[in-house]
């Protein structure tokens, strides 16, 4: 473990601890990324070579056992692609959303393993991150303070895009998916994960989530596409049901058709309706 704790140390630890499934290690100064077993580094699956022909072997293989049927290369790719991006923004967003710090996580410094009962991640201490005046992280080594909560938010968009660039560029090629497509991926990841996460830290947190994602992603915000895309639909006793507008579709359509996400673009209001009202009473 690192000989002190990092400026993103507290946030990892709060995200490990309220979504158990997901643990986050900081590598310590000189200590190696883990191989071996499940385990594959940001830059492998950026290469496109053997690394992310071992890792998309698991999403086929996953595929075949729950659904007894294979799923189109394309496919497997897209779900793969889902698996990695929804954690790896975590890594970034998290920090930002809890203490206002955004680390820069080149793949160079990012490994994954999924082998086993939950996710994991090995994340070398960032080379640098950003904070606001007045952070108490500011003395740290590799501090770069910024003027406000805008100027923070762009920190957050650049961190997430010079992570995905690479990793984009190696998963497009067997997702057959290019610019658009893939960036409205990661724009989906971005918002959902955090989303996700924020539902979990208490109440009042996933409403707070809610307006600061907006703000993120108001739309025009290049690479990604479109805004946060929330909305509010109203259930069977009138109650509001937030919901979302994907910017991406993940494919599993075409496993399951009768089966769809609740913020897929396929999904008709009147059935999102239906499985958030199911949801909500489970």
């Amino acid at each position: 473990m690192p000989t002190r704790p990092s400026a993103v140390a507290d946030a990892y630890a709060r995200l490990t601890e309220v979504c158990p499934a997901l643990t986050v290690r900081e590598l310590g100064h000189g200590e190696p990324a883990p191989r071996g077993g499940g385990w594959v580094s940001a830059a492998a699956l950026a290469e496109g070579g053997a690394g992310l022909d071992a890792f998309l072997a698991w999403d086929e293989a996953q595929v075949m056992r729950d659904y007894g049927r294979r799923a189109r290369p394309d496919v497997v790719a897209s779900f793969g692609l889902h698996r990695y991006a929804w954690p790896a923004c975590l890594l970034i967003t998290v920090p930002w959303f809890l203490h206002r710090r955004v680390p820069r996580l080149p793949v160079t410094h990012v490994s994954y393993d999924r082998a086993g009962a939950g996710m994991r991640m090995a994340v070398r201490t960032p080379v640098s991150f950003a904070c606001l005046p007045g952070d108490p992280a500011a003395a740290l080594p590799g501090a770069r303070v910024v003027p406000d909560e805008e100027a923070l938010r762009a920190e957050v968009r650049a961190a997430v895009a010079e992570h995905h660039e690479p990793v984009l560029a190696g998963f497009g090629p067997r997702a057959r998916r290019r610019g658009r497509a893939l960036w409205g991926m990661v724009t989906d990841e971005i918002v959902e994960g955090l989303w996700y996460v924020a539902g979990l830290l208490g109440e009042g947190e996933e409403k707070r989530c809610r307006r600061e994602l907006e703000l993120l992603l108001p739309g025009a915000t290049r690479p990604y596409v479109g805004s946060a895309a929330f909305r509010e639909l109203t259930g069977p006793d009138g109650a509001p049901l937030p919901t979302r507008d994907r910017a991406s579709c993940c494919m599993f359509y075409t496993v399951r058709p009768e089966d769809t996400c609740v913020t897929c673009p396929r999904t008709c209001d009147t059935d999102r309706v239906g499985k958030l009202t199911a949801a909500a009473a489970s």
